[in-house]
C-alpha cells in the first residue's frame, strides 16, 4: 500500500484518526503485516503520529489547516467511552475550564493514557450506567458527550467511589446553569449508581438553593 494512497483514502473519508482495522477495511486486499510494518516506517518518517497500540493519527491532513478536537481523540482512544465529569461540566461552563486532560466514563477497565494531545483518563462504570449521553460535533467530528444531569451524576459517584466528598462552594458550581437542570432526570441517572448518589445529589440541589 502506497502512502499516497493511504492519504488520499484517509483525507476523503475523514479519517484523520485511523486503526488497522479500518484500514482492513478500506483495503480488504492488503496483508496485515506488511501494513504494520509499513506504518511503523511511516511513524518513523513523521508521515502518521502513534497515539496509541493500533491507534494512528494521519498528520499531513491536506490543503485545510484541520485541528482535531481532544474530545474526539478520547472517544477513540478507548472505546466504548463517552466525555464526562470535570469535562463535561466545563465545556458546559457548570465548572470554571479544566486544563488536566479529558475525563470520560467507559464500560471496560478504568485507564490512563498519556500522548502528544495530553492525558486521557476512563472510569469504569456498570453497563446499566453506561447511559445519559449524546452525540454532539465539535470542528466537524462527531463526539459523544454526557449529558448535564448524566455528568453531574458522574462526577458525584466517581468522587464518592474515590472516597472524596465534593465541596460544592469550592467547585464554583454555576448556581443558574444547575437550576436550569431536569431534576427528575438527574435523580433517575442517580438510581443506576446508588442512594448515597441520590443523597449527594440531594445536597447540592439544597446548596444551590432550588
Amino acid at each position: 500500500m502506497l502512502y499516497l494512497r493511504l492519504l488520499k483514502e484517509l483525507q476523503r473519508k475523514r479519517y484523520f484518526i485511523f486503526s488497522l482495522e479500518d484500514l482492513a477495511i478500506f483495503f480488504p486486499k492488503g496483508n496485515k503485516k506488511t501494513v504494520q510494518n509499513q506504518l511503523t516506517d511511516w511513524v518513523k518518517r513523521k508521515y502518521v503520529l502513534r497515539l496509541k497500540r493500533n491507534l494512528y493519527e494521519l498528520i499531513e491532513k491536506g490543503a485545510t489547516d484541520i485541528i482535531i478536537p481532544d474530545l474526539y481523540i478520547a472517544n477513540r482512544l478507548y472505546f466504548p467511552s463517552y466525555v464526562s465529569m470535570e469535562t463535561a461540566l466545563s465545556i458546559y461552563n457548570i465548572i470554571p475550564e479544566v486544563a488536566f486532560g479529558v475525563t470520560s466514563v467507559t464500560t471496560s477497565v478504568t485507564r490512563i493514557f498519556k500522548n502528544s494531545y495530553g492525558q486521557f483518563r476512563y472510569f469504569s462504570c456498570q453497563p446499566r450506567a453506561y447511559t445519559g449521553y449524546r452525540i454532539n460535533e465539535y470542528s466537524g467530528f462527531k463526539v459523544a458527550i454526557a449529558e448535564k444531569e448524566k455528568a453531574i451524576v458522574d462526577f458525584l459517584y466517581f468522587r464518592f467511589r474515590a472516597g472524596l466528598q465534593p465541596n460544592f462552594k469550592e467547585e464554583r458550581m454555576d448556581k443558574e446553569i444547575l437550576c436550569g437542570l431536569n431534576w427528575k432526570r438527574l435523580f433517575k441517572f442517580c438510581e443506576l449508581y446508588n442512594p448515597r448518589v441520590t443523597a449527594m445529589a440531594g445536597k447540592l440541589r439544597r446548596f444551590i438553593g432550588c
